[in-house]
């Protein structure tokens, strides 16, 4: 079974990708819900979220409060090393399980869609890495605009993560989703034509 890491910057549209290729057909691994998925109340992570972050990262109900939890890291780069520490090996696990249970289902292709594909070493398991680019304009403009942040708290989520110029160089496909998500759904389109006819080989 072949694996396609799918990644990109903040607000560069691979989730848009991920949902357009599973639209097409094609098997997609979420990393962003495997995320979610490890730090449900009970989890190992969680506990150790709180150990490291505190109380105040909890909702009433128990469960993280993702947002304030996300004003401590982003100000922070030492704090958001630790999440990443606590986070990625059991997202790393989960998504083992996952590819493990598309390939005994026969699956030939799926794509493994994570923000931190490159960062966090999962680029490790993929054979080809497609990469979601814009340019850091239209980034900025739809990170505040998306997110209802400043322009300062947009500029800081976006250094905390590779800059997208340098995972480009990494890709072996590079997506310009600079345009429509129309003009997106096309290139994607012919990708996963040109991929299953590879498969056919």
């Amino acid at each position: 079974m072949k694996v396609i890491g799918l990644t990109g910057g903040i607000a560069s549209g691979k989730s848009t990708a991920a949902r357009l290729l599973g639209e097409l057909g094609a098997p997609v691994i979420d990393a962003d819900l495997l995320a979610r998925e490890a730090v449900l109340p009970g989890t190992e992570a969680l506990a150790a979220i709180v150990a490291a972050f505190g109380t105040g990262v909890l909702q009433a109900d128990g469960s993280l409060d993702r947002a304030a939890l996300g004003r401590q890291v982003f100000a922070a780069p030492e704090a958001r090393r630790t999440l990443e520490w606590i986070i990625h090996p059991e997202v790393r696990r989960l998504a083992r399980l996952k590819l493990q249970a598309l390939e005994e289902s026969g699956a030939r292709v799926v794509f493994y869609m994570a923000p931190l594909l490159i960062e966090a070493g999962a680029d490790t398991f993929c054979e080809e890495i497609w990469v979601v680019d814009v340019d850091e304009a239209t980034q900025l403009q739809r990170v505040t605009a998306r997110d209802g942040l400043s322009t300062l708290e947009a500029r800081q989520r976006m250094a905390a993560q590779m800059p997208l110029a340098e995972k480009a160089i990494r890709g072996d496909v590079i997506i310009d989703n600079r345009g429509t998500v129309e003009e997106l759904a096309e290139r994607l389109r012919r990708l996963w034509k040109d991929e299953l006819k590879k498969q056919e080989r």
